[in-house]
């Protein structure tokens, strides 16, 4: 296990050690979905602004 680029042998680690690094193994996980999530969320968001543009411009084209 390489840690702050010093390497260190699994065996050697505490168990609090290992419990730690199963926690930082567990939030990177879920780092990487809300990332993924955010990536759809703004995409969506990207889609619904331009929906809304074109109902404007529709809008914009009809009241003149």
């Amino acid at each position: 296990m390489t840690i702050n680029d010093k390497t260190y042998p699994l065996d050697a680690l505490s168990d609090n050690a290992k419990a730690q690094i199963n926690n930082l193994r567990a939030t990177d996980r879920l780092i990487e979905e809300l990332e993924l999530e955010l990536a759809v969320a703004r995409t969506a968001r990207s889609s619904y602004a331009e929906a809304l543009q074109g109902e404007l411009d529709t809008m914009n084209t009809t009241l003149q």
